[in-house]
């Protein structure tokens, strides 16, 4: 983005402390750049009222329950396009249950400064599986200078991974692990999310509560945020984000954010230091041309 087009982005009116969510102390050029300064500027979002209510309020999802019997008929929908009601703690349970294996946990080991002033630095931070043979999304500040990566799976194998491509300007990355048969996530439709529904996230808040998961809402959509290492440098902006209250926490960054049918809608990125509830998603849509490009 050029300087002509941060500078038309207005000030907002309180500047609010947000982090990208790599579970490390702030080192300045580090593997993570891990906690920046964040103005947020919300943009075009009329935000609707309607929210899941008690964690017993019935919710429609579209679920994979297995191939239909002989006995249904034609005019019967097919059982992948199946609606099934399901309490809200029921759906969590079940997105809980598919998805932590696809999730995982990246160690990023990097250096900072310049030799013979290099520091050792590394820090934490969360991805996940994408394809079969072993590529996993993360977001670029988990793995931007790092010079060697542990990916820890849900049953606590490690594999060194590589980067394979990187997208700085959406802070998304790609890397891979020299693997098969894993179990890839599903990706949804970013652009069918809407405010309120249910929000589920699953990381490893501070690098070392692997597999956690949390839940909420998406509180908004299409939400624009400035984040700047210093607060002397021109503010880098992450658009059309995905605002949600679901907890996150530092190492939750790369994370996947969840519908409740288990589908990925956003790559979980950053969220407010000086408030509780606000965190941001990359909304999956933007990812998809890059594993796309990738698997070819």
């Amino acid at each position: 983005m050029s300087s002509d087009e941060r500078n038309d982005v207005a000030e907002p009116r309180r500047a609010a402390d947000l982090s990208r969510i790599a579970g490390s102390a702030p080192r300045p050029g580090g593997p993570t750049g891990m906690r920046r300064r964040v103005l947020p500027l919300v943009v075009a979002a009329a935000v609707c009222s309607a929210v899941l209510s008690a964690a017993g309020t019935c919710i429609a999802i579209s679920l994979t329950v297995g191939a239909p019997t002989a006995a249904a008929s034609a005019a019967v929908q097919p059982a992948a396009n199946r609606v099934t009601s399901l309490t809200e703690s029921q759906a969590i349970v079940l997105v809980a249950q598919r998805v932590r294996p696809s999730v995982v946990t990246i160690l990023a080991n990097g250096t900072t400064g310049v030799t013979p002033f290099s520091v050792p630095t590394s820090g934490a931070g969360s991805g996940f599986v994408v394809s079969a043979d072993g590529l996993i999304l993360t977001n670029n500040h988990v793995v931007n200078g790092a010079t060697d990566m542990t990916v820890i799976f849900d049953d606590a194998s490690q594999l060194s991974a590589k980067l394979v491509s990187a997208d700085a300007r959406h802070d998304l990355a790609l890397i891979k692990v020299d693997a098969t048969g894993l179990l890839p996530v599903t990706l949804g439709d970013s652009s069918r999310v809407q405010v309120g529904q249910l929000a589920i996230a699953i990381g490893s808040p501070l690098g070392t509560y692997t597999d956690s998961v949390t839940h909420g809402i998406v509180s908004g959509l299409n939400r624009t945020i400035a984040i700047s290492a210093q607060p002397s440098t021109a503010p880098e902006l992450l658009m059309g984000m995905i605002q949600t209250d679901a907890a996150v926490n530092p190492g939750n960054s790369g994370g996947p954010l969840l519908d409740a049918g288990g589908s990925v809608v956003g790559v979980v990125t950053a969220t407010a230091t000086d408030a509780r509830g606000v965190g941001f998603a990359i909304p999956i849509n933007q990812a998809k041309q890059m594993i796309a490009a990738a698997g070819k």
